[in-house]
């Protein structure tokens, strides 16, 4: 059988007909050897990129907000980043000895031929910003505030993605111990607003330009008389701290005896680093000196961070920052400190789900929920619902024309507090049954978004 559209095509029904394949589908099914269409293979996200889908997104959003909430109240404002940035940025600021821009960076050539790379972290994106935007010519120092999502090509494991979700603040244009003391205060702050305790907070001090470049010299030293292999000793060339931050059992016993940037501080930077512990000492927040920690960055100068949870394994750390002097200056700004830090949403999650902690609220979708039964008491609630929507009161309801019992059903998985109940002799009586879903009791309610609101903050 040859469809319409051929026998068209060719001019009548003896010449060639041309491939089944470009009939219409329609008519293809009508053929008895036609091939059944192909089905599309569904997809998964790429590896090591997680979703947070409900219910389990309420405690990722109700961690990052909150983290962002107490940097807000620290005095940091918010500031939206591109998702990408020019290579050069990273490459300059974060350090092309590390780890991140040798090999975890997500860089491409966009259309133009302009080579740039998906943000691996947010320091040198904020200060590319300030400089740009001229907030550095203001009062100081600038403090801000960002999240979202950054992106480091690393191998995929529990607690460390490709995708990781970050809230960092940065503090830019002073170089002020008791800065510094208010970034990790207000770090801890963070954590423990949403009920962590398992945690610890390291701290040491990296130096400035002053005292390093001798240690540096020092550090090399040792490490170059270490049967090291070609890249540990190419790395111990560009930037030898990045050694002594090898996770190696055989790296870390041949530099067990390393000289530490901790015991070759300058005057100065001591001073500045006994400020620190000594206003941490006075606030109340609990820390571990950690003269053998390296952050990942190749910017960090003094004071540096990090809180390590050992609740996660491997992957413990869940945040950290320091100091960075001479980053602006590097990347063509004014020659300004600033300090900041970028807290793991994904890690706390993790540390959240190790120490058996629940979040109150998370398992609530809204407080509200609608029961109609027929369809003008559907066309009514859905009235009511969208003007306690207006009011600021969470709602939805019930639709599909669902029964009573579904329709209950779906207020318990909303994990709703109340659930309004409207049939057809409430409408008559111009009211509503008002349900308190942790007692099971009920009342009547005039059929009114006022009287609604009221009945229920009286509840």
């Amino acid at each position: 059988m040859i469809c319409a559209a051929e026998i068209l095509a060719a001019g009548g029904a003896g010449s060639p007909a041309r491939p089944l394949d470009s009939c219409p589908v329609s008519e293809q099914k009508n053929q008895p050897n036609a091939p059944a269409p192909e089905k599309f293979q569904a997809l998964s996200a790429p590896k090591g990129v997680p979703d947070y889908v409900p219910p389990a997104s309420a405690t990722f959003i109700r961690v990052r907000d909150e983290f962002a909430r107490q940097a807000r109240l620290a005095g940091y404002q918010h500031i939206e980043l591109p998702v990408f940035e020019d290579t050069a940025l990273f490459a300059r600021g974060v350090g092309e000895s590390t780890d991140v821009v040798s090999k975890e960076m997500y860089t491409f050539a966009d259309r133009g031929d302009r080579s740039v790379t998906l943000r691996p972290e947010g320091t040198a994106g904020v200060m590319r910003a300030v400089i740009e935007h001229n907030l550095d010519r203001g009062y100081l120092p600038v403090k801000l505030n960002y999240y979202g999502p950054f992106f480091r090509y690393e191998r995929p494991q529990a607690g460390r993605y490709r995708q990781l979700q970050q809230v960092g603040v940065e503090a830019i244009g002073v170089d002020d111990p008791y800065l510094d003391a208010e970034v990790i205060a207000l770090a801890d702050r963070c954590y423990r607003s949403v009920g962590l305790t398992g945690f610890r907070l390291e701290l040491t001090s990296l130096g400035d330009a002053k005292c390093r470049p001798a240690y540096r010299e020092k550090l090399q030293e040792f490490l170059f008389a270490l049967p090291l292999d070609e890249d540990t000793r190419r790395r111990a060339e560009l930037n030898p701290l990045r050694v002594l931050d090898d996770k190696r059992e055989e790296v870390r016993a041949m530099t067990a005896d390393a000289p530490l940037m901790l015991d070759h501080l300058c005057d100065e930077c001591r001073a500045h680093f006994d400020k620190v512990t000594a206003a941490l000492d006075a606030m109340g927040v609990a820390y571990e000196v950690n003269p053998r920690m390296v952050r990942g960055l190749d910017y960090y100068t003094k004071t540096t961070f990090e809180f390590v949870h050992d609740g996660l394994g491997a992957q413990s750390g869940i945040g950290g920052g320091g100091r960075y002097d001479g980053l602006m200056a590097q990347i063509g700004g004014q020659d300004l400190s600033g300090i900041g830090f970028g807290l793991g949403v994904d890690r706390t999650v993790l540390a959240l789900e190790a120490e058996g902690i629940t979040l109150d609220g998370v398992d609530s979708r809204v407080d509200v929920f609608g029961v109609a039964i027929g369809d003008e008491a559907q066309a009514r609630m859905a009235l009511l619902i969208d003007a306690l929507r207006a009011a600021g009161v969470p709602a939805d309801m019930a639709y599909g024309g669902r029964g009573l019992k579904g329709a209950m059903k779906g207020a318990d998985r909303a994990g709703a507090r109340f659930a309004l109940v409207l049939g057809e002799r409430e409408l008559a009586d111009g009211e509503l049954q008002l349900k308190n879903l942790a007692d099971h009791s009920q009342i009547a309610v005039a059929l009114d978004p006022a009287a609604v609101i009221e009945a229920i903050a009286a509840q």
